[in-house]
């Protein structure tokens, strides 16, 4: 319970440490740099309930309100649960960015870009994801996985 609470709060402290890319304050593209714990289910299940928490959390702070506290709380805790069965670490940071890249692109589209086609608000989310979760995931994971029996005991 304990790691799940640490990583709830990194996953916090993350996304409003650049609160305007995190919410895509600044046009469609979303940058959450704390998208980069999306590995994390790869070591620990604690991660899943972590990054659900934390997520959650985080979206009382969206301009989207409720409709992202629970959508997007949910689209996090289903990519996570998805990596948490990926043994390929190449593939680890696709869940993160499909699953959000079709919610929370539906959710803009729904919500705010009405006038837009469905698909480039899941583009845009899609790219911010990908950065976040490839050029900022992979090395975490890396990092993390040269140090995994000390930090999680595998």
């Amino acid at each position: 319970m304990a790691e799940a609470g640490i990583i709830a709060a990194l996953y916090f402290v993350l996304t409003m440490a650049i609160e305007p890319l995190s919410f895509g304050q600044l046009g469609m593209l979303q940058l959450r740099v704390s998208e980069a714990l999306c590995v994390l289910p790869f070591f620990t299940p604690a991660a899943i309930p972590g990054l659900f928490i934390g997520c959650a959390v985080a979206n009382i702070f969206s301009f989207l309100g409720v409709v992202d506290v629970i959508f997007g709380s949910l689209a996090t805790l289903a990519a996570a649960t998805i990596t948490y069965f990926i043994k390929n670490k190449w593939l680890l940071p696709l869940p993160s960015v499909l699953v959000n890249a079709v919610a929370i692109g539906a959710l803009l589209h729904f919500f705010y870009f009405t006038e837009l086609p469905l698909w480039v608000p899941m583009l845009y989310v899609g790219a911010g994801q990908a950065l976040a979760c490839y050029a900022l995931g992979m090395p975490l994971f890396f990092l993390l996985n040269k140090h995994k029996k000390q930090l999680f005991g595998r």
